[in-house]
């Protein structure tokens, strides 16, 4: 008895005197976990990594629920990176005067994809966030609106409480305890400032019409949302979901933004009431709305007795309903994440925060100079076979894949091309099967012909790399947007329009995209379209976009009335050729060491066929068996016979549509061979 008793009794002792996590020993120290839409990265275990995961889906799904949508886009993807500890959390977090932030979490958004950090030690870190998780969701699967209508419904949402049963939501969001508790017990008086009831229990105010016609920047908010303009907001979105009113105030934005009436006519327009009838119905709402006043004083009350808890924002306002999402309707699934690559995630959030930016850029240094135990095996086993000391051969090693991956997305950000594609070589020598690689190798072709006014480098390949992204994750905009002026530059203008159209659907309030689609109107000579997007686009509050717009606007007309276009700024610089990008190298080089192809489908994932080119005539097109089309292309190396299995789909260059009856034409064929003679087309160039 006594040989067994001292086995836990050791356990005990080695957790008390040297904090081993006993319980946990077996668990890796970093968990990847997936549910739908969300990837967690945590050191907090596998138990609260699944807990984030499921607490997201159910905030998305409620969010979802307040907008009345069956479906939600998610168009560009979220990281959510949750520490068990104070430290890791605060060493990331941004500065605000100096000082880390106090809040359990913050939201990075990026134009590749967004991050929220959470401090798990904390309860309810995700709540947090609700509010920027709100707009962002706003951003995604909303029209453009006024800024009283996205705080509002962003402060209303950040109410929210979830757990594995129940939903509450609608009480005051900026209620706070007059009394906080610090970790010795000792209580103290904080003197927060008003909650948003109280502002409107105490002030006059702002009348509808202010209300609705205030610009609101969020980029300048000085970080309170203690302010009339944001407890108005919330009060009137309050009403307006409550009694249902939401398609009535869809119908307002599209008076008021699109037909530019004034807000007083687009009111009693949308809501069959002037302005003065609406407020007044606002103010009746809220004074018959007794349970927030009732949660104030009811937290008054707790904090004055040290035994009770203290208080938490709810109050019979709020409403309450069944979770939509339950531990069991949401697959979550984890696996243990190698350490390096924890680290490499770590430093590209810290890369993205000005502050922390040189500590992240260090790191990933290291970790992509630094041979990974992966290849630390591969050099002793090629020791072993030479009979050399391992110590003394000289490393191929090319580090950790993800930490190259993140600087080549730094350097695209700082327009170091050539840079960034050399990490994107070494990141793709390590693993060519990762997705992120080919659309940054697109952003950076884009991104490096805009800056040097140059025509983009291995169009076709481009296109490719993007329809296989997209094919990965299809509701990414940014890859339809990238893939919309890629065929725009091929001369497919139809194309273009709809993966443009795609890219505002998936994120309808980025002017960004809506340029592009109107510099795609005015290159197919569609004036009106173009016309009506560029004035729109000229009161942009963005500087630079509205910049744009009146100088497309101004060529657009000079085009119109004299037939050709202005000379853009830097015309006449030198393009550059196309060339080879990393992958295209990749490939060839593994396809000379392959010494047996594969014979598969073009686009069958398992075709490891190389891609190879032919320059000719396209001299004949059989379409005797559609919708696959055999087409005869005659070049100097001889006459090949081309196969698509579906022309409809297959990707041109230079033209909207494919033809049965083209002849006697020059066209650029990219294929993959299956005899001699023969090939299966992988995309059609017409020159």
């Amino acid at each position: 008895m006594t040989r067994f008793l001292s086995i836990p009794l050791c356990v005990i002792l080695l957790t008390l005197i040297f904090h081993v996590p006993c319980a946990s020993a077996a668990e890796p120290l970093w968990l990847e976990v997936h549910s739908t839409h969300y990837t967690v990265i945590t050191d907090a275990g596998e138990r609260k990594g699944r807990e984030i995961a499921l607490r997201f889906e159910q905030m998305r799904a409620v969010f979802a629920n307040l907008l009345t949508k069956d479906r939600l886009n998610e168009s560009r993807p979220l990281t959510i990176l949750a520490f068990k500890n104070d430290r890791s959390f605060y060493q990331l977090a941004p500065l605000h005067q100096g000082q880390p932030i106090d809040a359990p979490g913050f939201l990075l958004s990026g134009s590749d994809q967004d991050f929220i950090v959470l401090n798990a030690f904390e309860d309810e870190p995700w709540r947090a966030i609700a509010h920027d998780f709100a707009i962002r969701l706003l951003n995604f699967n909303y029209p453009p609106a006024q800024g009283w209508f996205d705080e509002g419904l962003a402060e209303y949402f950040s109410s929210v409480h979830v757990d594995n049963r129940e939903v509450e939501i609608g009480a005051d969001p900026e209620l706070q305890p007059t009394v906080q508790q610090d970790v010795m017990g000792n209580l103290r008086d904080t003197h927060p400032p008003k909650s948003l009831a109280e502002l409107l229990a105490a002030q006059v105010w702002l009348s509808l019409p202010d209300l609705f016609s205030m610009k609101h920047d969020p980029a300048r908010n000085e970080g309170t949302r203690h302010t009339l303009y944001y407890a108005e907001s919330w009060i009137v979105m309050h009403y307006l979901l409550h009694e249902k009113k939401l398609p009535e105030t869809g119908a307002y934005f599209g008076l008021v933004l699109n037909q530019h009436l004034p807000v007083e006519d687009a009111i009693q327009q949308a809501f069959g009431m002037s302005s003065a009838e609406l407020e007044k119905a606002v103010k009746d709402y809220f004074h018959s709305q007794t349970g927030f006043l009732a949660a104030i004083d009811d937290a008054r009350q707790r904090n004055v007795d040290p035994d009770h808890p203290l208080p938490v924002a709810r109050s019979g306002q709020t409403d309450h309903f069944q979770a939509p999402v339950g531990p069991e309707d949401s697959p979550v699934t984890a696996k243990a994440l190698p350490e390096p690559d924890a680290r490499a995630i770590y430093a590209n959030v810290q890369v993205r925060i000005p502050e922390r930016r040189e500590a992240g850029l260090k790191t990933l240094r290291e970790l992509a100079t630094t041979p990974t135990e992966v290849d630390r095996k591969a050099e002793s086993k090629s020791a072993k076979r030479t009979g050399e000391d391992a110590e003394q051969l000289p490393t191929n090693a090319i580090g950790d894949p993800l930490a190259h991956r993140f600087l080549a997305w730094d350097y695209i950000e700082h327009n170091q091309f050539e840079e960034a594609f050399n990490e994107i070589n070494d990141a793709a020598s390590l693993n060519p099967h990762d997705m992120w690689l080919r659309y940054y190798l697109s952003a950076g072709k884009y991104r490096m012909a805009k800056s040097r006014r140059a025509e983009m480098m291995g169009l076709a390949n481009m296109m490719l790399d993007l329809k296989s992204v997209l094919e990965w994750n299809p509701q990414m905009a940014e890859a339809y947007d990238l893939l919309a002026s890629a065929r725009s530059s091929g001369g497919s203008n139809t194309s273009a329009l709809q993966a443009e159209r795609e890219a505002i659907n998936l994120s309808p309030r980025n002017e960004q995209y809506v340029f592009h689609l109107a510099e795609i109107y005015v290159s197919g000579r569609k004036w009106e379209p173009a016309t009506a997007l560029l004035d729109r686009l000229k009161s942009s509050s963005n500087p630079e976009i509205a910049s744009q717009a009146r100088d497309l606007l101004m060529q657009a007309s000079t085009q119109r009335k004299y037939g050709i276009a202005a000379n853009p700024s830097g015309a006449g610089q030198p393009k550059f050729e196309a060339q080879k990008s990393p992958f295209d190298v990749l490939e060839e080089d593994a396809a000379k060491r392959d010494t047996s192809e594969t014979t598969g489908s073009p686009e069958g994932p398992g075709d490891r066929r190389t891609t190879k080119f032919v320059r000719g005539r396209l001299m004949a097109v059989d379409c005797s068996h559609p919708p696959s089309a055999i087409l005869t292309v005659r070049s100097d190396q001889g006459t090949l016979k081309l196969r698509t299995t579906d022309y409809k789909s297959l990707l041109l260059i230079g033209a909207d549509d494919f033809s049965c009856e083209w002849r006697d034409r020059q066209v650029t064929a990219n294929y993959k061979s299956s005899s001699a003679g023969s090939g299966d087309l992988v995309s059609l160039e017409m020159r």
